[in-house]
């Protein structure tokens, strides 16, 4: 299954369509997601979240998978190559170097987590994971990566008296060499034999713990409204219910919390009908919710980090396709496993079980982030559950699976621009890219205090150029490759046609949406406007750079342009560009 333009290629449909869905099952899916989803409305952001999917999520990725392979049959398989190919314009070839440096940055972080999540499944099977509140499990997580000051990830946790194993140092390691020897070993022989085994086994060590978690009932019969059904209400319920105490002297909001059990809303109307100056008991309709700007800025964010649309995979993996193999179906499968991931199996457990055990308000209390639900809040679960360690085990293991499934193919669209650029081989390719990150993970290790480095990489990279990115990839298909080209291309060899209604969406809605989503988010996120509200204060990213210089954070930024640098002297120095731009323009 091997494109006409390069030696290497999948040896199967299914190996692809496996690949493309591990790339985009992650921690996203099992945390991110529930995260997401019970912050924004649960029922509300589920309407959102598939009108998202439909309009920017299935045309981005089949375009990148059309693009992709189109690339790949002109013998390209790097984004600067592909769009080169695509766009007959001088600056094609370095605006795909975007395409490059995303995955190649997020993998420098991305490893480190990867090393969390193994780190975490070796302590849990070993019996070191028991905590008895947030606390502790907040503050060994802070001591396992080195949070408290920079440099203290390197010692493995020695600084606090913790034991080999409790160090994260010793994980990356692991795993930074079991990602390089997998990219090692092709497209092929590396990352479609993983992906063959990763991603159904991942499958069915979730299906392993939800079965346990929906078996869980009320754990605690002192408290019978922390149970798994009221988890999914706080999870999942269209319509929320909040009971809220006021300050009467200055009118404000001083107490928040949503609530989720039947009786405990009786309890909170009563008390409202008692001293309605203070206590409140308010109804929040979907409608309400659909009305919320932020709502819709949130589920389409989510569409980014759960189908890795915009991150240069997709264009790089299906480029080493033949002409005639079928994209349209193999991506509608791929991103339906991803969903199933991420719905039936991440929404399902993470958010359940926490309320199970330490209730809405505990949850809500440590904080509904990927980071809060799977380093603070899960090992807790765990350490309260029978049988705990081995339940901690498979969680964590899935979830380094499920990182390891995205890691290897952020890396390969680095190892296809390395050989396409300096016409080298596989080995000599992965050691300068094994060089390239290794320095980078490096320096995401050292910064370690407050996850500075971690912080700062993901929200310029994976937020701010996965937009940038995105957009100008829909805009090439719909409007430089042409949407009806583009179509007849993607029709190629496909078991299903892409519906004609996605003429209208690709050419225009989908544009309009990515434009309309990138300026709200650069508005929220960079300029910290509220769109409730109307107040705005600048994001913690600003103030980092502009107004309380943080060095981590500037020396973060600057390993970006340098790469970028680096990545543009290097393509306006490949021949092969030129030529091809040449020969085109002559015919």
């Amino acid at each position: 299954m091997s494109c006409s333009g390069s030696q290497e290629g999948w040896n199967s449909r299914l190996g692809v369509i496996l690949a493309v869905a591990g790339s985009a099952v992650g921690l996203g899916n099992f945390l991110r997601f529930p995260g997401q989803a019970a912050e924004h409305g649960g029922g509300a952001f589920m309407i959102a979240y598939v009108i998202s999917f439909l309009i920017i999520g299935l045309p981005m990725c089949w375009s990148e998978w059309t693009l992709g392979r189109h690339g790949g049959s002109k013998g390209f398989n790097s984004c600067p190559g592909i769009f080169n190919a695509i766009w007959r314009s001088p600056a094609a070839k370095y605006v795909g170097i975007i395409g490059v440096l995303i995955p190649v940055i997020i993998y420098m972080y991305y490893v480190n987590i990867e090393a969390w999540c193994l780190g975490y499944a070796v302590n849990f099977l070993a019996g070191n994971l028991d905590f008895d509140s947030a606390k502790e499990s907040t503050g060994w997580w802070a001591s396992f990566i080195g949070a408290g000051e920079n440099g203290a990830a390197l010692v493995g946790g020695a600084k606090e008296g913790m034991g080999p194993l409790q160090g994260v140092g010793v994980y990356l390691l692991a795993v930074f060499a079991l990602n390089f020897l997998l990219i090692y070993r092709g497209v092929s022989g590396g990352i479609e034999l993983f992906c063959k085994v990763a991603v159904p086994t991942l499958v069915v060590l979730a299906l392993v713990v939800l079965i346990r978690v929906m078996t869980l009932g009320a754990p605690d019969p002192a408290e019978p409204a922390e149970n798994v059904n009221n988890g999914l209400g706080f999870l999942w319920n269209p319509n929320k219910t909040f009971f809220e105490e006021t300050d009467p002297a200055t009118g404000e909001v001083v107490y928040k919390r949503e609530v989720v059990d039947k009786h405990l809303i009786a309890e909170f109307r009563q008390q409202a009908a008692q001293d309605p100056e203070r206590y409140t008991v308010r109804e929040v309709s979907i409608w309400t919710q659909l009305a919320n700007p932020q709502l819709w800025l949130a589920a389409a964010g989510q569409i980014f980090f759960s189908l890795s649309v915009g991150f240069g995979v997709i264009i790089t993996y299906s480029s080493y396709m033949r002409k005639d193999d079928d994209i349209v179906l193999s991506g509608l499968a791929a991103t339906s496993a991803n969903e199933f991931c991420e719905v039936a199996l991440g929404g399902l457990i993470t958010v359940p079980a926490a309320v199970a055990f330490i209730g809405v308000a505990g949850l809500s209390g440590i904080g509904l982030s990927t980071f809060d639900l799977g380093f603070k809040v899960l090992p807790l679960v765990f350490s309260e559950m029978p049988l705990g360690n081995v339940f901690g085990f498979l969680w964590f293991f899935l979830l380094f699976l499920a990182a390891m499934t995205s890691s290897i193919s952020m890396l390969q669209p680095g190892i296809a621009f390395i050989e396409e650029a300096f016409k080298t081989d596989r080995k000599r390719s992965t050691a300068i890219l094994g060089f390239v990150t290794a320095v980078g993970s490096a320096f995401v290790v050292y910064f370690s205090a407050d996850a500075k480095a971690l912080d700062t990489l993901d929200f310029w990279a994976a937020n701010f150029l996965i937009f940038v990115l995105a957009t100008i990839q829909i805009i090439m298909f719909g409007w430089i490759f042409g949407v009806d080209r583009g179509l007849s291309e993607a029709s190629r060899g496909a078991a299903i046609r892409i519906p004609r209604i996605y003429r209208f969406v690709i050419k225009f809605l989908c544009p309009l949406f990515l434009i309309t989503v990138f300026v709200l988010w650069v508005l929220t996120s960079v300029f910290g406007l509220n769109l409730t509200s109307g107040e705005s204060e600048l994001s913690s990213y600003i103030v980092d750079l502009f107004v309380e210089p943080n060095v981590a954070a500037w020396l973060s930024v600057g390993l970006m342009a340098t790469l970028g640098v680096a990545f543009l002297l290097i393509v306006s120095t490949v021949q092969r560009y030129k030529d091809y731009q040449k020969q085109e323009a002559d015919s």
